[in-house]
């Protein structure tokens, strides 16, 4: 009987999280190439998110995040659909299904599926049992259950083909920052990470800012100057230059610092190049509106101590999830542990 046991794995799993560290000449062509499939996927950006990846992939993480987890059950085939907004988005879901036991069916989107192959085929040979759990296919059939992540429409399709079957669907999520008034600059800085890298284009991007009344915006621009680089990125300046075009032609008052544009709405997701605020009364009116809106956030990046449903984050560490930090606040480890 194989004893390739959840230490085991996560033991191929730090060395697989040292060797993304320092990539090697093969992964770093992979990550210059990647751009050729996707305009956002630039080498910052891909070079970027297997960074995150890796220093998630250490010994203590994985040790303190396995210890809340047993897995009893018999191996089950996991359909994953996963998404492309961002470079490895989906590797997340595929560690899970392959420290709970089970084989995953993997199917890529079309817009990263360069990366995520690769690396894992550089698990299988740090270590060759992975290789039985692993599949990648173009439809998803037979499969026992399902993770899917999609937009808002297609959530609507997944919901309705996947209802027979256990599942998790995630939806379109966004992020927030909850702002007092007295961040220092450094933490400023570090907001314009979580507003900036991977363009705004992941859930964990924050898109909306809550302030208090009569917040001055100047010291935020001034901090966050160093990022005026991602205006040299033709796609971003694109959706720059569309949406200042329209506010300018529709008279909507905004803010310009020549990369970012801060405008006032109710809406919680912004368009790309966009960041949207609003004014709370106090800190109850705060958390009043982001458990209203709970279902929409991804994570809440502040300071504060704010009595509210959805995970927390400082600043600047939006898109740098710790293995515990799911989705949408669903346990993923939790559910493939239930599976019977």
């Amino acid at each position: 009987m194989s004893n390739f046991n959840k230490e085991k794995k996560a033991e191929a799993l730090v060395t697989l999280g040292a060797y993304m560290l320092q990539p090697d000449e093969q992964l770093q062509q992979l990550i210059l190439q990647a751009k050729n499939k996707n305009g956002w996927f630039t080498e910052r950006e891909v070079s970027n998110a297997v960074k995150a990846v890796a220093s998630s992939l250490n010994t203590e993480d994985l040790a303190y995040w396995l210890n809340n987890y047993e897995f009893n059950t018999s191996a089950k085939k996991i359909g994953l659909v996963l998404a492309g907004n961002i470079p490895m988005v989906g590797f997340h879901d595929i560690i899970c299904v392959l420290l709970a036991g089970h084989h995953t069916l993997i199917k890529l989107s079309s817009q990263d599926d360069m990366l995520i192959p690769y690396i894992l085929n550089k698990l299988i040979e740090i270590e060759p049992e992975f290789k039985s759990q692993i599949s990648f296919v173009h439809r998803l059939e037979n499969f026992d259950a399902i993770i899917a992540t999609g937009s808002n429409n297609t959530s609507r399709y997944f919901e309705y083909y996947f209802s027979k079957v256990p599942h998790i669907i995630r939806k379109n999520r966004n992020s927030i920052a909850v702002l007092s008034g007295n961040e220092s600059e450094t933490e400023l800085k570090a907001l314009g990470k979580d507003i900036l890298d991977f363009y705004g284009l992941g859930c964990r991007n924050v898109s909306k800012v809550l302030v208090p009344k009569d917040y001055n915006f100047i010291p935020f621009f001034e901090a966050i100057e160093e990022y005026n680089t991602i205006i040299n990125h033709h796609k971003y300046q694109n959706n720059y230059d569309y949406n200042k075009s329209i506010y300018l032609v529709n008279k909507v008052e905004h803010l310009d610092n020549g990369f970012l544009l801060l405008t006032r709405n109710e809406q919680l997701s912004s368009p790309l190049s966009v960041l949207y605020f609003e004014e709370y009364d106090d800190l109850k009116t705060a958390e009043v509106y982001i458990k209203e809106k709970s279902e929409q956030i991804q994570v809440v990046i502040t300071h504060l101590n704010l009595d509210i449903p959805n995970a927390k984050a400082s600043f600047g560490e939006s898109q740098q999830p710790k293995l515990w930090d799911y989705a949408d606040g669903i346990d993923t480890m939790k559910f493939l542990a239930a599976l019977n």
